[in-house]
């Protein structure tokens, strides 16, 4: 192969994997699972289960992320209230209002990405 041609698909390759023009890369893909709470989330409020909120290990509290269900394309912007999942592999539990909304609360596990809003 010559200079020019790996050049080339040196090129091409990084094409393919940059984001274009303010495209927004995944934070993380893994496994979500929805819960219901009673009492008070460690944010200090109290949970909601219709409410699009959402428990995560080190995302600030108030902070929002859009979850998006990969089997269906469905998402929804949550609220970060609460600290969690503590199921290794998963990498956030969602309200049983924000499954609803993505299609997850029949399977009650599923593959996301999520993306800081």
């Amino acid at each position: 192969m010559t200079s020019r041609l790996r050049f080339a698909a040196i090129g091409a390759a990084l094409f393919v994997v940059a984001p274009v023009g303010g495209a927004r890369a995944a934070e993380a893909v893994g496994l979500a699972s929805w819960y219901q709470l009673p009492g008070r989330t460690a944010c200090g409020g109290r949970h909601n289960p219709e409410a699009m909120t959402a428990a995560h290990r080190t995302l600030p509290c108030g902070s929002t992320i859009k979850v998006t269900n990969l089997s269906n394309g469905r998402s929804a912007v949550v609220t970060i209230v609460d600290r969690g999942p503590f199921v290794r592999g998963r990498i956030v539990d969602i309200s049983r209002g924000a499954a609803r909304k993505i299609g997850l609360i029949d399977r009650g596990v599923g593959r996301v990405s999520i993306v800081r809003n």
